[in-house]
């Protein structure tokens, strides 16, 4: 995709990778409006990158999904690109009892509210050069972590909806990207400096080159062996990552 002269929208734009490739596409003369639910947060991200626009939104909110796609397509009629990026990672367990309104909650910000605001947008994006649906999903997609199993299932599902629409998309001159973070260092989980955690400039810096580069998948070098999860031996694949991350767990909190 081309990284400048571009106006974007990025839902969860305001912390974590969604501000850092806010900020990057910012730095390269993108219009860039960037959502979420805390309006001083929003408030914040703005004033540090002057011309930075923002609109508050709860991704779980179908109505909000409705109000916002009128509200940019009206202030920004030149709207060509839709970072679907807001999510949440809640850890569960998957051999025990599950809180059925985190699940759903779950469900709703990373799998339904990316369904449901590229369905919101797509007819005016139809109308745009150059148009761009990005969907952010994870190295989970590919390879789930058991500890929270119900967030590496939405990524896993976002995928395989990229792949559909990426398809049905490919005669109207909307292209369809999937970017596939590994662990990046951020307050998704807890900002740790785990050495196992990808720094977010790091991060970043390599992401904006595989869109650059005009991938339909961008994931960093360093997940390429689990990305190529390796089809009816992925049982050992997953048991064997998953044994490593029981011995050394995520960091879950101050």
């Amino acid at each position: 995709m081309k990284t400048n002269g571009n106006t974007i929208f990025i839902t969860g734009g305001a912390s974590g990778i969604g501000r850092g490739i806010a900020e990057a596409f910012h730095r390269l003369g993108n219009q860039v409006i960037i959502s979420g639910r805390r309006k001083a947060l929003l408030d914040e991200v703005t004033a540090a990158n002057p011309g930075m626009r923002s609109i508050e939104l709860d991704i779980q909110d179908p109505a909000q999904i409705t109000a916002a796609a009128a509200q940019l397509t009206r202030d920004f009629p030149t709207l060509n690109v839709l970072f679907n990026n807001a999510g949440i990672m809640p850890f569960d367990d998957a051999a025990g009892a599950i809180d059925d309104a985190t699940a759903l909650a779950t469900v709703t910000t990373n799998f339904l509210g990316p369904v449901r605001m590229t369905s919101a947008l797509l007819p005016h994006l139809k109308q745009q050069k150059d148009a761009v649906v990005i969907h952010n999903s994870s190295v989970l997609a590919f390879i789930p972590l058991a500890s929270t199993a119900v967030y590496s299932a939405t990524k896993a599902a976002i995928h395989s909806y990229a792949l559909s629409q990426r398809f049905m998309l490919a005669d109207s001159g909307v292209r369809v990207v999937e970017i596939a973070p590994p662990w990046v260092d951020t307050d998704l989980i807890y900002k740790s400096g785990d050495n196992r955690a990808m720094p977010l400039p790091a991060f970043v810096e390599e992401t904006m080159k595989g869109l650059a580069a005009g991938k339909d998948e961008v994931y960093v070098d360093a997940i390429q062996a689990l990305r190529d999860n390796p089809g009816s031996g992925e049982h050992g694949l997953v048991n064997g990552f998953n044994q490593q991350m029981r011995e050394n767990p995520i960091p879950v909190g101050h």
